[in-house]
């Protein structure tokens, strides 16, 4: 940890320098450290780096995104369409129409409140660290170490893991695609043989991570333009398949209140529950967007809005995308049955009667995939870097290193993708592989969420009243309600999708979350505990650039 010579920590201090940021002296009680600006012709300082420089970290990636864009990059990290699509697996099988339209709901309500919790907080602390980096701040110094250790390494593994999932269900999904087209037989033109699934994931993992490393400016636009792609697509779809329904359409009473988890071989409250990995893994990427706090030019105020908006804006997109899909559901046992695990392009295709026809509507899927893993490798490359900035990553000198040629950490990068392309590899040996990707994917992110949010609720909550979006007793019951979510997540996604148990439909989910705690405990106490120290801390002159910053704010 910095030592009490510098004034605000290691690279805050050669930022300081820099740009003439010096510290001053104040009358306020309690007040030691606060942020001024030498004299010069250039005028103050931006408000978002003098926080940044408060809080021990040296700026060094640009801020590239206004409110909109950092909204539109939320809106892709979760591509609801595309993440609905690919895991409508999960509730057709356990409930159907009950599960999909309304576990959809429940957990888009209750992320909601995950969302707005990370919002109070991240109002206060807007870091790349994000998570753990809140931890840190918010836990009592007597744990603060090692819970914010865990939270990264859970916020790591999880944007690893999530980006992962997202990759493999495009490779998946193609394959899936791809066999609308049938022979005479009725087969599939294209086997998806385990080798070829993972050449497809392999190409998909290199395209986002080019796409990444050398169109970082561009990035922005990109995600403009996805959600024009989404709202077209879902328009196409919807449209196609109510007015087409070649076999006809259900009534709305099966829509809206049939129950059926005679395949899953669980109780029905149980059964609806497992099916509720479908809405939480879509949801999943909602505090990944903190991440990006050191590319936002306004990060106190445009991330936190960007986060809970964008919650809205998801949950009434896949309303508008899966009630129209359940209206023209084929027989969920002939769904359940499928080789491929992705009943949408089933659907699709039995709605409009035309594999020409499908693949159409299914071309803006295929696509948001791509945006959407894209999206997902910008935001773990995010997370690698800031917890390897503070040194909690082996080699963490490398994967700090931002490549001033293209304004990206490439190394961490390239780090993010070895580990997918390594644990891909995982699909030889288990064809439900994808099940413990998007499920250890989903538990690490929500654990990594709720770390925070359960310090600052022991605390009292009196950090984030500080914050510019703080939500008084509304936040509080929103702490209570994430909390509970985290509690139940956790091992209802290491449960199996169906009974009974084999050694291929089995969820590997709980074995690899176990691995991540071991290996990240065991090395805490191995290196980390005499060597991470966590985060800089300088309060003081945190709450100073804060208030100065929510001032300037507010007079703009």
């Amino acid at each position: 940890m910095a030592s009490t010579a510098h004034a605000y920590g290691t690279q805050s201090d050669a930022y300081a320098a820099e740009n003439d940021v010096v510290p001053r002296a104040t009358s306020e009680k309690g007040r030691k450290v606060s942020l001024g600006k030498a004299p010069s012709s250039e005028g103050a300082l931006n408000d978002s780096d003098d926080l940044l420089a408060a809080m021990g970290y040296k700026s060094e990636l640009v801020r590239s995104r206004s409110t909109l864009q950092v909204a539109f990059m939320s809106f892709v990290l979760a591509s609801i369409p595309y993440g609905l699509a690919t895991t409508l697996y999960y509730p057709v099988i356990n409930g159907g129409p009950v599960t999909i339209i309304w576990g959809w709901l429940a957990v888009s309500l209750i992320i909601l409140c995950v969302a707005s919790s990370l919002g109070e907080i991240t109002s206060v602390y807007p870091t790349s660290g994000g998570v753990y980096y809140q931890t840190f701040m918010l836990a009592a110094p007597s744990y603060r170490k090692i819970a914010s250790w865990i939270c990264g390494w859970c916020f790591v593994v999880g944007n690893i893991t999530i980006t992962l999932s997202v990759n493999f269900a495009t490779a998946l999904f193609y394959v899936a695609c791809i066999n609308v087209f049938t022979d005479a037989e009725g087969n599939g033109i294209f086997a998806g043989t385990t080798w070829q699934v993972y050449l497809i994931f392999l190409g998909v993992t290199f395209l986002c991570n080019i796409v990444c490393v050398t169109s970082n400016k561009w990035l922005p636009w990109l995600d403009t333009f996805a959600i024009f792609w989404t709202f077209a697509g879902v328009i196409a779809i919807v449209v196609c398949v109510l007015a087409i329904a070649k076999k006809g359409r259900h009534s709305a009473e099966y829509v809206f209140t049939t129950l059926d988890t005679s395949n899953s071989g669980w109780v029905p409250g149980w059964s609806f529950m497992v099916g509720l990995l479908h809405a939480a893994y879509a949801t999943s990427s909602t505090g990944m967007i903190v991440s990006m706090c050191e590319e936002v030019r306004h990060p106190a105020t445009q991330v936190p809005k960007a986060m809970v908006w964008t919650i809205v804006l998801n949950t009434i997109c896949g309303l508008v995308f899966l009630i129209p899909l359940v209206f023209v559901l084929p027989d969920q046992a002939y769904l359940a049955g499928l080789l491929s695990g992705q009943p949408t392009p089933a659907i699709i295709v039995d709605a409009v009667g035309s594999s020409a026809g499908a693949i159409g509507l299914l071309i803006p899927l295929m696509v948001l995939g791509l945006f959407c893993g894209i999206g997902c490798t910008t935001a773990s490359s995010r997370a690698i870097y800031a917890f390897a900035r503070d040194g909690g990553i082996p080699g963490y000198k490398m994967w700090r290193v931002v490549n001033t040629k293209f304004d990206v950490p490439v190394n961490a990068m390239m780090m993010s993708m070895v580990v997918q392309l390594a644990l891909g590899l995982i699909y030889f040996g288990a064809a439900a592989a994808f099940n413990a990707f998007s499920g250890v994917g989903v538990i690490c992110l929500t654990l990594s969420y709720a770390a925070p949010i359960a310090c600052s609720l022991l605390g009292g909550r009196k950090q984030v009243v500080e914050g510019q979006f703080y939500l008084g007793k509304l936040g509080l019951f929103c702490n209570i309600v994430a909390l509970a979510w985290s509690a139940l997540a956790t091992p209802l996604f290491c449960m199996p999708t169906f009974l009974p148990v084999t050694a291929t439909s089995m969820n590997y989910a709980s074995v690899v979350l176990a691995a991540v705690i071991l290996l990240s405990t065991a090395w805490y106490f191995v290196w980390g505990k005499k060597n991470y120290e966590g985060p800089p801390t300088h309060e003081d002159a945190i709450l100073e650039a804060r208030r100065a910053s929510f001032v300037s704010t507010r007079s703009k």
